[in-house]
């Protein structure tokens, strides 16, 4: 009996899923599995932060139990490693004479080089990849990803012009038996222990609970029982509650959620709601995801140098004070805006879009520190990290990106004044 095994990544759910609805019909023993990479526990590079901080560790941990739990149901399960891949799959393919690995493809430098080691390791067993990160496909852009535009607003033309958005998969009711792990005795070694759950801030926007089951239930309350999508546009830019935004960034980094399956739901609310400019400008922000993606791709390891994309231009300079950046962490800098948005990234691992604009601006264009220092930081704390998001939009704020406007700067008491003109949000967090 023929053994195939699923290397699960970001792509934690059971919808959409191209692998699970393709094996689940036609092989005959599967063998779910997700590894906590040691790359998870160690310092980042430049501020000796832990890369992933308890409460996003936490929303990891919930979104990995969820999809076991929900495996388990449909007659499989979750193998939860703690390890490197390229050690750990070969000797799992070994062992349960696995003749496939298959993988969701990922295009960043350090999933890409984990990927090389994995298939450098395996002997009888081949590494099977399916495309599933985003709205349009790599293979099915208009053109190759080394020629991708440098700029958003020519990309998002040319593939609304000619790009068709693939139909999403099917969840499966039915998987196949697991194989016999019975002589796989090096598997104890490597067992994953999640930390203890911690409290959720009655502040925050939203008490964030990882996993595809919460993911679906907070797209049906944001688009069906609420309705909030037809008026996304108008108050995305919101800093207080939980109807502002859609906040399925969490959701989406991680894959519990899947953006094929938020837009056919976008489609299915235009026809049987309304069609407006918030229901575009949702479709509008995917696109940004996929084209932050796409950069990735095409710049490797540049989206992490100090002037990023823009190095054959003026090098930048920073003062690198680290009493400031200490400062800027803990929310305790000299402007009340930016202490408001820190702490309540500190608090609950989320903050809105319009507060990440602001104190990235504020660090590098008023405190003078390196963009990067910042971008590191925020992979600690986000729930919602996504490394091309992340990095890519700290680029655009220090001016090293792919951005039209390089001396791009946010007057930090004139954004308070526009959109927190009655000093709520600064209330709700310092007081």
């Amino acid at each position: 009996m023929q053994t195939h095994i699923l290397w699960f990544r970001n792509d934690l759910r059971l919808h959409d899923h191209e692998a699970l609805a393709a094996l689940a019909p036609h092989v005959s023993l599967l063998l779910p599995v997700f590894i906590y990479e040691e790359k998870l526990f160690k310092k980042t590079p430049l501020t000796a932060l832990a890369r992933i901080s308890p409460r996003r560790r936490q929303f990891l941990d919930e979104t990995v139990q969820d999809l076991k739990k929900k495996l388990q149901k449909i007659g499989s399960d979750l193998l939860i490693l703690r390890g490197q891949p390229e050690s750990l799959l070969p000797v799992l393919a070994a062992a349960t004479q696995a003749s496939v690995i298959h993988a969701q493809k990922e295009y960043t430098y350090e999933e890409v080089a984990s990927e090389k080691a994995v298939a450098s390791q395996l002997t009888h067993c081949k590494l099977s990849f399916f495309e599933a990160q985003t709205l349009i496909a790599p293979s099915a852009l208009p053109f190759d990803v080394q020629q991708l535009p440098n700029i958003f607003t020519e990309f998002r033309k040319k593939v609304e012009l000619s790009c068709r958005i693939r139909r999403s998969w099917s969840s499966p009711i039915k998987l196949p038996p697991l194989p016999d792990l019975s002589s796989c005795h090096f598997l104890s070694k490597h067992q994953y222990c999640p930390q203890e759950s911690l409290p959720h801030s009655p502040k925050a926007v939203l008490p964030f609970v990882g996993g595809e089951t919460h993911a679906l239930l907070r797209l049906k309350h944001y688009f069906w029982d609420t309705q909030h999508l037809s008026c996304y546009k108008e108050t995305r830019n919101g800093l207080l509650g939980e109807a502002y935004s859609s906040k399925f960034s969490p959701y989406l980094a991680l894959g519990a959620l899947s953006p094929v399956y938020v837009y056919e739901e976008i489609q299915r609310f235009e026809k049987q709601i309304l069609k407006n400019d918030s229901t575009y400008w949702l479709f509008f922000e995917l696109l940004w995801r996929d084209y932050f993606k796409f950069v990735g791709m095409k710049y490797e390891q540049r989206i992490f140098y100090k002037n990023g994309l823009m190095a054959h231009k003026n090098p930048k300079t920073y003062k690198n004070s680290l009493k400031d950046f200490r400062d800027w962490c803990q929310g305790q800098c000299q402007q009340p805006f930016i202490n408001a948005n820190m702490r309540e990234l500190a608090e609950t691992g989320f903050m809105s879009n319009r507060g990440r604009q602001n104190v990235a601006s504020y660090l590098v264009k008023d405190l003078k520190v390196d963009w990067r220092w910042g971008a590191e930081f925020f992979e600690t704390m986000l729930l919602d990290y996504d490394t091309t998001s992340n990095w890519c939009n700290w680029q655009y704020v220090a001016g090293v990106g792919k951005d039209p406007r390089e001396d791009r700067y946010f007057n930090i008491p004139r954004q308070a004044a526009l959109y927190d003109p009655d000093g709520l949000y600064v209330q709700h967090w310092l007081d």
